[in-house]
């Protein structure tokens, strides 16, 4: 049986060079933040402009999406992104040259 072994820089006494990995991507070049950040901003704007009883006052007669709810859910899409980015960690690798 033979075995390989590295020096410092990462190349093996062989001639053979290690690639060396990350975990994941960074999390702003990923889809699922840009997706995140996207959804996030379009809850907080439905929230502002979404007029309870449809004649223009912005909801003064009852507001069916107050900013409470809207900021329920901003929660709920972090929550999902973190264990997205949680699951995404755990399970891939990428590798530094890329």
């Amino acid at each position: 049986m033979s075995s390989t072994t590295t020096n410092s820089t990462g190349a093996s006494v062989n001639g053979t060079v290690r690639r060396r990995s990350i975990e994941t991507k960074a999390a702003f070049k990923t889809t699922e933040f840009i997706a995140y950040v996207v959804i996030t901003v379009a809850v907080l704007i439905a929230s502002l402009v979404v007029d309870g009883n449809g004649d223009g006052d912005n909801g003064a007669g009852g507001d069916y999406f107050r900013a409470d709810r809207a900021w329920f859910y901003v929660v709920l899409l972090t929550i999902g992104y973190l264990v997205s980015r949680g699951l995404a960690k755990s399970g891939s690798r990428e590798n530094a040259d890329s």
